[in-house]
């Protein structure tokens, strides 16, 4: 019998030590299996800052740097204006890209840096104990927010992707999701896409993917689900928001 599903060859054989429901997992294949379509492996180098993707270097089967929190882009950057010829993406959460990170990402991108960021937005601090994130939900409890997200003292959650698409530097900017099989085709075809402007050296360009996170929620897994496609994608709209002339 043939086999019809294999594993990418860009991940390794570690195994995740991700939550149960988290969907780094699934984000994490769909950047290997654009990076495998587009046969870049050798010339990729990957950037991880603080957060739960803190050890994605166990994951990805290429070269792989570790930043300070917040402060991939600018390690992306040097990277990429050293050595033109790789492909450079960063792989952040909310917590790092949104708050620490966000004059970081802001000029990167308004400065039209030509790498790729894989931005997770799962709503809430993960790894460091589900504190109130930048992209928390009016309302949505976090150990920093015990009653709730309270928009009078610290404003609505910040769109990202809405917020860089409003740059004049072209960019191609989108935002996915990945909660069910519906949408993981679009996510991975956004991966691939913003792969293929950094290969043609067009634009800066981010994939936002909206996320789950059970752990630091309260939830199920399933009710995770559920809560992400009737409260999350409800404020965070999926689709492009820039798409470079």
């Amino acid at each position: 019998m043939g086999k019809t599903f294999s594993k990418p060859r860009s991940l390794t054989d570690a195994h995740t030590h991700y939550c149960p429901g988290c969907t780094h997992g699934v984000i994490h294949r769909l950047v290997a299996e654009a990076i495998d379509d587009l046969g870049i492996r050798r010339r990729v180098v990957g950037i991880a800052p603080v957060g739960c993707a803190v050890l994605a270097y166990n994951y990805f089967d290429c070269d792989f740097q570790e930043a300070a929190h917040g402060r991939a882009p600018a390690m992306a950057t040097g990277i990429k204006r050293v050595r033109p010829d790789l492909m450079v993406f960063t792989y952040q959460g909310d917590g790092d890209l949104a708050s620490i990170g966000m004059g970081e990402i802001i000029h990167a991108a308004n400065r039209g840096e030509k790498f790729t960021t894989i931005f997770v937005n799962n709503a809430i601090y993960g790894m460091t104990g589900g504190q109130m994130a930048p992209t928390t939900m009016p309302g949505q409890r976090a150990t920093t927010a015990p009653f709730g997200r309270n928009v009078e003292e610290v404003g609505m959650p910040i769109k990202m992707a809405d917020l860089l698409a409003a740059l004049q530097t072209p960019a191609y900017i989108t935002r996915q999701t990945v909660i069910r099989p519906k949408y993981i085709n679009k996510a991975k075809k956004a991966i691939k896409q913003a792969f293929t402007y950094q290969m043609e050296n067009r634009c800066f360009s981010l994939v936002e993917v909206v996320s789950t996170c059970p752990t630091n929620w309260g939830m199920t897994p399933m009710e995770a689900v559920e809560w992400t496609e009737n409260t999350l994608l409800k404020y965070y709209q999926l689709g492009d928001f820039k798409v470079p002339a």
